[in-house]
């Protein structure tokens, strides 16, 4: 089909405007998703307190050191879903293209991961067993969610192409060395 707008409008236009509204529309779900099953239910949970003696302050790093890392991965992948896929991680604007780049070349749903880590680390920060709890099942609710609409949707839309990245790419621990499919 012929579009006479398009003939006017400079090469490269509509990918900087897919780009950019890809962009903002994975910002818009990084904060009504992540920061709020990673931030805000987990102070809810724990009002960030800190609990225990100074006994505990070798969790305590470990869990900044965790909730940061988390924070990097959680980031670095939205970014991708918006330049790589050309979309966002919201099933409503979904991405074009498979993402198997960057921090998907080691683990399958490092978005997921890097969420557990974010409220994890909370759980160890706060000395908070209620996170802990909180962590375990949200991450049923993801492992269900990713088994039962993400894999069967993204099997159907990319086909071979995502059947070979998920037989050589683990879902949810992190391989060593990265996949080069």
């Amino acid at each position: 089909m012929h579009y006479p707008w398009r003939s006017r409008v400079p090469r490269g236009t509509l990918v900087v405007v897919q780009r950019r509204s890809s962009v903002l529309g994975s910002a818009v779900f990084f904060v009504t998703a992540p920061c709020v099953v990673a931030g805000l239910v987990p102070w809810l949970l724990s009002r960030w307190r800190l609990r225990g003696s100074a006994w505990w302050l070798p969790l305590r790093v470990i869990g900044v050191a965790l909730a940061l890392v988390g924070l990097v991965v959680l980031v670095r992948a939205f970014l991708r879903f918006a330049v790589e896929g050309r979309g966002t991680p919201a099933p409503v604007a979904p991405t074009e293209q498979l993402v198997i780049g960057g921090e998907y070349r080691y683990v399958r749903n490092p978005m997921y991961v890097a969420v557990e880590a974010l409220i994890l680390g909370q759980a160890l920060l706060f000395m908070s067993l209620t996170v802990l709890v909180y962590a375990v099942l949200s991450w049923a609710a993801m492992a269900a969610f990713v088994r039962w609409y993400e894999e069967p949707t993204l099997t159907a839309k990319f086909a071979d192409q995502y059947l070979h990245y998920r037989t050589t790419v683990p879902a949810w621990i992190p391989r060593l060395h990265a996949w080069r499919g």
